[in-house]
This record gives C-alpha cells, structure tokens and sequence, in this order.
C-alpha cells in the first residue's frame, strides 16, 4: 500500500474516532424532537393562524446549531466518564478509553462545535436560543456529567432538564420568545426521561455498581426503580395529553398520545412483575419509539388543518 493510500486510511479512522464521540444516535434524536418544536411555532388556530412553515434559515442553521452544541456536550461527556467508561463493557471500546485518542484532542474538538454552534446560532437564528443552548449544554456536560452523576440517585431527573431543551430551543428559534406551548414540549421529555433511562440502568445495574455511580437500582435497588418507572409512566401518560388541554394539538394527536401511552404504560407493568432484566431492555427500547412516536403525531396533528383546506 502507498504512503498516500496509508495517510489516507489513517485519516478516516481519525474521523472516525471523531465522530464516535458525537453520539450520533443520541443526537439525531435531540435534532428531531428540535425540528418539530420549530415546525410546532408556525401558526395557532387557536388565534385563527393557519400553519406554516420556519423559515428556511431558521429550520438549516438552527437545526445545525443545535445539533453541534449536543455534539460537543456529549464530547466533554466522553472525557469526563473516560475512566468509568474503561471499567464498563458497554462503553470500554469508546475512543478514549480505547486510546484511540486523548482527552486533549477531544477538548480541543468538543470546543471549536461549541463555538460554532454558538456563533451560528447567533449570527443566523437568534441570541436566546444560542443563550439557552449554552445553557443546556452545560447543564448536561458540567451539572450533570461532573457533579450529578456521581452525586445522588435523582441524577437523571434533575440532570434531564438539559436533554429535554432541543423542542423548547426548536421553538425559541422561530418565535424567538420562550412560549408555553414550547414549555410543555420541554416537559413531555423532561417527564419521559426517568424511566427511559431507569430502564435501561436495572439493566446495567452490576456495571453502574461496579464503578461506584449512585443509579436508583444500584442505590435502592431494582424493584424500587421498577415502581418509579411505574409511576413516571402514568404521570408521562398526563402530561402528554397537556397539548390537547391546551388546544396546542387537536383529537388525531390525542389519539396516538394515548395509544403510545398505553403502550408504554404495559411495558412498565410487565417490569413490575418480572425481574427478568430483558424486559427491562424492551422498555427501554419501546421508550425510544415512543418519544419519536409522539413528536411524530405532533407534527402531523399540526399539519392536518392545512391538509383539509387542500383537499
């Protein structure tokens, strides 16, 4: 192999390794619940606006902007759990504890995506929401990963204020205002949050144990974290249905807000009476579809006035 073909490979495993601590899966998800809160800020037929659509620098440079900032967070995320992250199987072939790079490299990377994403925020979207997801970035990468994590058991609902900000920046980006219909937004995965997450750590319980993190079922055990991912679902089952009560959505999102929740809320029963750990992981699962499920039928709730005036 030539010396240019060698570089060349080297360089694409660098990027790579780059990418591997952008959590893409993670990200694209923040990314998605970030659109539909901007495409949920056009129009209110409770004030007779039909709706429409971001503008087109808005919806770009604010879905990029947003997309760095989570980015970055989650580079920092990787240098500050390098060592945790080492001693659990799930998580020892990152690129850190890997050595496939240093906790230099990723600082100096997770930096320049947080200066971008600021300054794409604020040249071309507004300063709130570049203030809002420096925020946020924060709060995840500094109070949650730093301090949090390590510090109590309700790491996950106090720390998920941070992951549940991309639908209330989506809307701040197009009203420039933080408005109450984006709030319930940020409240739906702020809500969600617990017991997607809490399912997934009675599943890694014996990892989380082994490196000393104060998880709920690692700090009061599984069957008690398995009644609070009961009782989170059941109050995620009300606050979902807020967007109705408010009129922000109509009757076709209540109906799949329900069905999603009672969907969710079958898997958390199913976790109550078994301690089968796979169940645990098919909660965790059906989580992920729910989130993405929901904003779906917000975005399609929205949308359905406009389709009726055309056909």
């Amino acid at each position: 192999m030539s010396e240019a073909a060698m570089n060349g490979l080297l360089r694409k495993a660098k990027c790579k390794e780059f990418l591997g601590l952008c959590k893409g899966k993670v990200v694209g998800m923040l990314v998605f619940t970030a659109v539909v809160g901007m495409f949920m800020a056009t129009g209110d037929l409770r004030h007779g606006v039909m709706p429409g659509w971001p503008p087109l620098n808005v919806l770009i440079f604010g879905s990029l902007g947003i997309g760095l900032a989570a980015m970055s967070a989650a580079a920092i995320n990787h240098v500050v759990d390098q060592r945790i992250d080492a001693k659990m199987a799930r998580t020892s072939n990152r690129p850190l504890p890997s050595g496939a790079m240093t906790a230099r490299q990723a600082l100096i990377f997770a930096g320049i995506l947080c200066v971008l994403a600021m300054l794409i925020l604020v040249v071309f979207v507004n300063v709130l929401t570049a203030v809002l997801t420096f925020v946020s970035l924060v709060g995840y990468a500094i109070v949650y990963t730093m301090y949090l994590k390590r510090a109590t058991p309700q790491n996950i609902v106090i720390g998920g204020a941070a992951g549940a900000a991309p639908p209330l920046l989506g809307y701040t980006a197009v009203t420039g205002q933080i408005h109450p219909d984006g709030l319930w937004l940020f409240l739906i995965i702020f809500v969600w949050t617990p017991p997607h997450f809490w399912a997934l750590a009675i599943y890694r319980r014996k990892e989380y144990a082994r490196v000393d993190m104060p998880m709920l079922p690692v700090t009061h055990g599984p069957a008690f974290t398995r009644l609070h991912v009961l009782l989170y679902t059941i109050l995620l089952l009300v606050v979902s249905v807020m967007p109705f009560v408010t009129r922000m959505s109509g009757t076709f999102y209540l109906g799949g807000a329900l069905a999603l929740g009672m969907g969710f809320l079958y898997y958390a029963i199913m976790l109550m009476k078994t301690a089968d750990d796979r169940v645990a992981m098919k909660t965790f699962g059906y989580s992920i579809l729910y989130l993405m499920g929901l904003f779906a039928f917000l975005l399609i709730d929205h949308y359905m006035p406009l389709l009726k005036t055309l056909f």
